[in-house]
């Protein structure tokens, strides 16, 4: 085949993935390639938004992908995911919020902030109580001490939490990022809520699914409520927890089916958590998991189902296996290793290049601990973005992971240090960003 018309063939190829999408809401995503959310750790001293946070994201922004979604961005400053997250409770530091979103939206595209509780899955490191549906702990074999035994929320608790769900997505309608993304996957709290192996709670809350998912409906028919209708609002679900008797791919398509009068715009279906990393590529349950797009098989039946866009993440890194899930009729196509390793990945591929960016394989037995090594290897993929300098893909698993466990510990005794000192966190029926918190999440 000669040059030119290699390049045409490499055109068509590529237009499925260049098509504009308009959601439910009537926004328009310019591309069908996201950038999918990662855990960046770069939060400044007040956990807002750091300068070198804002220079990862001007790359992201100029690369090429028609949706940039955040790392989980915590609801609460007592409840974190990792140290030296980003937190948005008030509106102390919008303007650094407003910073980075305007830094994002570079062209067209949309930028969604992803908003999170890590409810069991707060390292024990951070030295704060954790709450979870159940007093269940997580299981992760030898490193189960790394994460304390989480309390059963109260009605209270659960209440606060749908309340500060609502108001971040409020203050992220203000500080310029056109939606938000509701994390509801990878064991988070949303996820533990509606898994049967973290819920073993007896009242509105637990036991049937309807009751597992009921503060998942709440909270986003609050937010729906709560901001412009041209503000996205998405949901991040498990596809299934590969876990014996957890989440089940049943259990998905049911909460997919009862998110579809709700007015979402969006559903990015992922999948796994802490104990059993299936984001990463790799199940408890024993399943084999594809090597790339690993969640497509479910998301197709899903699909089956879905009265909103759904959206695929899971080790997507080749063009024609991002072609394959556009083209299988779901809507938006998940990068996020990927364009950690080379953010304008999508700029090239539109150019008629076929760059596959991976990093160096880990082969290790434990899976939890090979899960943090890869997180790992991706943390330092960032740092050099976010210092302007150019990635290390081959960079070593070992060594990116002792790196990321002193960092660790450092940014963990900085928060402790934070929490102790600096402001008091922001509380339900305070009145926070200048809005009276609504029982339905309505503006006073």
């Amino acid at each position: 085949m000669s040059g030119s018309a290699q390049n045409v063939s490499r055109g068509v190829r590529s237009m499925s993935l260049f098509l504009p999408l308009t959601l439910p809401n009537g926004a328009v995503i310019p591309n069908r390639l996201a950038k999918a959310a990662m855990e960046e750790n770069m939060a400044d001293a007040d956990h807002a938004p750091s300068d070198e946070l804002i220079r990862l994201y001007r790359a992201w922004g100029q690369g090429g992908a028609g949706l940039v979604i955040t790392g989980n961005v915590m609801i609460d400053a007592r409840a974190m995911t990792g140290p030296a997250g980003v937190v948005l409770e008030n509106d102390r530091h919008l303007d650094r919020f407003r910073t980075w979103a305007h830094t994002a939206r570079a062209g067209s595209t949309q930028i969604w902030m992803q908003i999170n509780h890590p409810g069991r899955q707060m390292p024990a490191s951070l030295g704060r109580e954790t709450l979870a549906p159940s007093a269940i702990p997580l299981d992760l074999g030898r490193q189960s001490k790394m994460f304390p035994v989480p309390r059963a929320m109260t009605a209270a608790d659960i209440a606060d939490v749908q309340q500060r769900f609502v108001n971040t997505a409020r203050l992220a309608e203000r500080a310029g990022f056109t939606g938000v993304e509701i994390h509801a996957a990878h064991g988070y709290l949303l996820s533990q809520f509606l898994s049967p192996l973290a819920n073993h709670r007896t009242d509105q809350w637990g036991g049937s699914l309807e009751n597992r998912a009921r503060l998942l409906l709440d909270i986003v028919r609050d937010t729906r409520a709560a901001v412009r209708p041209a503000f996205s609002v998405a949901v991040k679900l498990n596809s299934a927890d590969f876990q014996r008797g957890g989440f089940s791919p049943e259990d998905a398509r049911s909460v997919v089916r009862m998110l579809g009068g709700l007015g979402v715009d969006l559903v990015e279906l992922s999948g796994g958590s802490y104990e059993a990393p299936a984001m990463m590529g790799t199940a408890r349950d024993e399943r084999t998991l594809a090597r790339e797009a690993y969640f497509l098989d479910f998301a197709r039946e899903i699909k089956t189902v879905a009265t909103m866009p759904l959206m695929v993440t899971g080790g997507i890194r080749r063009r024609a296996v991002a072609e394959k899930v556009i083209d299988s009729s779901i809507a938006m196509a998940g990068m996020a290793t990927a364009l950690a390793i080379e953010p304008d990945l999508p700029k090239r591929w539109k150019q008629g290049h076929d760059d596959a960016p991976a990093l160096k394989p880990i082969g290790w037995k434990n899976k939890a601990l090979a899960s943090a090594a890869h997180m790992a290897a991706v943390r330092y993929q960032m740092v050099r973005l976010a210092s302007g300098r150019p990635t290390r893909p081959l960079v070593s698993p070992l060594m990116a992971f002792i790196r990321a466990q002193l960092t660790g510990r450092r940014q963990a005794r900085a928060y402790r240090a934070w929490m102790v000192n600096g402001a008091p966190p922001w509380k339900a029926g305070d009145t926070a960003a200048g809005m009276t918190m609504c029982p339905l999440g309505g503006k006073a």
